[in-house]
């Protein structure tokens, strides 16, 4: 079976981009897999491609690469338009509410079509018209399946189905390291801001730990004054992006995210899989669709005085090991549920069902 992966760019960092890969590569192991990338950024895809994916793009938006017309954003629609008339593939997956639009109205009918979906569209109205086109759509969490199925008012076209670690095997950590780790992309809405006023408060009753921040984003600016301002450049560390934030994440005992939506929660997944307790704000959109309190990490109530009672929460797992440990152990038991091979049969299971049905 061909399965084509519809991606903005196959060449980001974002865990979307991840999630998207570490599934076509558990694919590629039984079916004809290809990620159609729209742009291209750069020579090489930030996160790891397996062998037997195939990897195109669009649209060449490297820096220095000329085009002639036309020009910006119709360009990249153009060609998108040219690649879904002309597909020939048994199933495409898209990402993106505007890719799954476009893929409704173009894409042949006789291709199973699957929206897969992490965050509410900010513009329902596409998705209302659009989307009783598609086949499917695929939410990675129960609050996702919930909105969606409210969103669209069909419940019988919205399937729950994880977001993929890749194969194992994961690292593991030994939780002796006095380290708090957080990663993913240096922007607002994940209140990296909050976790260094936390640290400020750990400090000064602990100041043997570290925190390590891996990423890169707008935000480093404002972050590296923050630690400047708050003396805190001995205790915290600007760690840079990297392809391997499980290898990293494994060197800590405790792995920090404060983030006001976790979608698609990537690093939040990849450190239960290293076997290490995660402590999060219980926001609306937060990780709670990951972690529960007492058992994989710990769950923070937002609002005043926040950064103190999250303070609060990462020095009681700070001075109890044994607890860090009980905590680790939850941690890999959830991650189990996102296991490639795992994800993989529940898509495999979904399409074969959705190809039994016949086009929407």
């Amino acid at each position: 079976m061909k399965i084509s992966l519809l991606v903005p760019s196959a060449y980001g960092m974002r865990g979307d981009i991840r999630s998207t890969l570490n599934l076509a590569t558990e694919l590629s192991k039984r079916h004809d897999i290809e990620v159609i990338s729209v742009k291209r950024q750069r020579e090489k895809p930030f996160f790891p491609v397996g062998p037997k994916v195939a990897l195109r793009w669009l649209f060449d938006a490297r820096p220095g690469v000329r085009h002639l017309f036309p020009t910006g954003q119709v360009r990249a629609d153009v060609a998108l338009w040219r690649m879904l008339r002309g597909l020939r593939s048994d199933v495409l997956i898209t990402t993106r509410p505007g890719l799954a639009v476009h893929a409704a109205r173009y894409a042949p009918r006789e291709i199973t079509r699957i929206a897969r979906e992490w965050a509410r569209p900010p513009v329902p109205g596409p998705i209302r018209k659009f989307y009783p086109r598609l086949d499917a759509v695929v939410t990675a969490t129960e609050s996702g399946l919930a909105e969606w199925r409210t969103l669209t008012g069909d419940p019988g076209q919205i399937h729950l189905i994880p977001d993929a670690l890749p194969a194992g095997p994961w690292p593991r950590s030994r939780m002796d390291n006095r380290i708090i780790a957080a990663g993913g992309r240096w922007v607002p809405a994940k209140a990296y801001d909050r976790l260094v006023r936390a640290f400020a408060i750990v400090v000064g009753k602990r100041p043997d730990w570290r925190l390590r921040l891996y990423g890169g984003g707008p935000e480093e600016k404002r972050l590296r004054h923050m630690v400047a301002d708050l003396n805190l450049h001995n205790h915290v560390y600007f760690m840079g992006t990297t392809p391997d934030l499980s290898g990293e994440f494994a060197k800590a005992s405790i792995v920090a995210t404060t983030s006001r939506t976790e979608v698609p929660g990537m690093s939040v997944i990849e450190a239960l899989g290293c076997g290490v307790p995660v402590v999060g704000f219980d926001s609306q959109r937060g990780p709670g669709d990951f972690l529960v309190t007492g058992y994989n990490g710990v769950l923070v109530p937002e609002g005043g005085g926040e950064a103190e009672a999250y303070a609060l929460a990462l020095l009681a797992l700070i001075d109890d090991e044994r607890r860090r440990r009980s905590l680790a152990a939850g941690a890999l038991s959830t991650a189990m549920r996102h296991t490639a091979h795992v994800v993989a049969e529940q898509w495999e299971t979904t399409i074969a069902d959705l190809r039994g049905r016949g086009p929407a």
